[in-house]
């Protein structure tokens, strides 16, 4: 395999707080020997945990941006021991651009591992995260909330795994960042995902959504910063017990879960997130925009649960999901 041609512009074997970059040379139109320069804190302590925080996998999702940068201006290396590596904008040129993918090669980071090093931009970023700074990590947190098109009710998530050891490790993870909801979440779509490529290398991981529409909240914010550093107290990295609050536990059991519309459309919701639903209940309704006089279609739940996620932009397209339900459980261990 061909070395990465990323580099860190900051040390990860140096006790003390280092601001830099990766450093990805791209020669472009406007550049020809330019970089892509993702920001990297690195904050060590002498031997101990090592965690690896992300966040801006998609462009357009910014509570974890926002966390992870003011975690980057606050936390002092004596606070903690073992280190810390933030990546605030993971997809950095995403990020800068506001979209889901890259506008350099429309590449969805969160479908691109295990990578290349000699691939295009988003491939080389995902191989050295595969290569390098994921076997370095004990525990990684990776933000997400819905970016323009979702919006959830604000949780922290861990994955049903084939190694009950590990999952129930990830499991723990998940409690102690202490979102308003946790849960157990169901991936569709997971081939080429940063967490499986986490998960697949033996690492405690926890994901999270925490909103959507594409912009943030006092709200969501607030809980991103509280859960980030009750999940470095949970791995012993930051000292003191993680703080505890109520949380909802949800379960997403089968793919009865997911709605997705078959019609474009002026989509109406009929219920709004976190609402009881039972099987059969509607759930939207889609008009046609092209002409008046035609009914709506429906939509209906396939199973009882709440509404934990909904599609945000007022039209929809066949194919876009419309709604995800999540079921209210007891004791998500054991199931």
């Amino acid at each position: 395999m061909k070395p990465s041609p990323v580099s860190p512009t900051v040390p990860f074997d140096q006790d003390g707080v280092h601001h830099g970059f990766l450093r990805l040379p791209y020669s472009r139109d406007d550049s020809a020997w330019g970089n892509v320069m993702i920001p990297l804190s690195v904050i060590r302590n002498g031997p101990g945990p090592v965690a690896l925080l992300t966040g801006g996998n998609h462009g357009d999702e910014y509570e974890g941006p926002i966390a992870l940068h003011e975690l980057a201006v606050s936390v002092e290396h004596d606070e903690l021991q073992g280190m810390i590596i933030i990546v605030p904008a993971f997809n950095y040129p995403a990020f800068l651009a506001g979209t889901r993918t890259s506008p350099i090669d429309k590449g969805n980071l969160n479908r691109t591992f295990p990578g290349k090093p000699d691939g295009t931009v988003s491939e080389k970023i995902a191989d050295y995260f595969q290569r390098t700074l994921i076997p370095m990590a004990d525990f990684v947190l990776d933000f997400h909330s819905g970016g323009k098109t979702l919006d959830f009710v604000p949780f922290a998530c861990a994955h049903a795994l084939d190694d009950p050891l590990q999952e129930s490790a990830c499991l723990a993870a998940m409690q102690a960042f202490n979102a308003p909801y946790s849960m157990k979440l169901l991936e569709i779509d997971n081939v080429g995902m940063y967490d499986s490529a986490v998960e697949n290398q033996g690492k405690v991981f926890v994901s999270t959504e925490l909103g959507g529409g594409g912009t943030a909240t006092a709200h969501t914010v607030a809980i991103a910063r509280r859960g980030v550093r009750n999940f470095l107290k949970h791995a012993g990295i930051l000292g003191g017990e993680p703080e505890s609050g109520p949380t909802i536990q949800l379960d997403m059991p089968d793919a009865d879960c997911f709605v997705f519309a078959e019609h474009d459309g002026l989509l109406e919701p009929v219920v709004d997130l976190g609402e009881s639903m039972e099987t059969g209940d509607l759930i939207a309704r889609v008009w046609s925009t092209q002409r008046t006089g035609l009914p709506p279609i429906e939509y209906h739940a396939k199973r009882n649960g709440i509404l934990s996620a909904r599609h945000f932009p007022g039209l929809v397209k066949s194919g876009d999901c419309v709604a995800v339900l999540a079921v209210i459980v007891d004791d998500l261990f054991t199931r």
